[in-house]
């Protein structure tokens, strides 16, 4: 990933609308939401949802499909990893004890599979 893309994809979420929108995203992975949904939660007027959806579309943070009369919207996590893997790749000049806070932050805040008792 180059330097290009990586202000792309900040740039579209320096925006507290379009910042919330992808939060919104990737917490109904990997269903996705339809764009009336996504403004209905935030409170956000559809045609100002749908500018906000563009512009995150454009930067590779989301991805759309058809379903029926209705567009999903979800959240691009390969590209949040990339971007995250790009800020971090030179973490602490290689030194993994330092880098380990912030690896332990990044986990994910979901329980894991193999802890499910059932």
């Amino acid at each position: 990933m180059d330097n290009e893309k990586i202000l792309e994809a900040f740039t579209a979420l320096s925006q507290a609308t379009r910042l919330e929108t992808f939060r919104v995203l990737v917490r109904f992975e990997p269903e996705g939401l339809p764009a009336g949904e996504i403004a209905r939660l935030l409170g956000v007027p559809h045609n100002t949802m749908s500018t906000h959806l563009g512009v995150l579309s454009r930067a590779g943070l989301v991805s759309s499909r058809r379903q029926s009369r209705s567009i999903i919207y979800r959240a691009n996590l390969d590209h949040m990893r990339e971007t995250l893997s790009f800020l971090v790749r030179d973490c602490c000049a290689g030194r993994a004890e330092l880098c380990e806070p912030l690896l332990a932050e990044l986990q994910p805040a979901c329980p894991s599979q193999e802890s499910d008792p059932s």
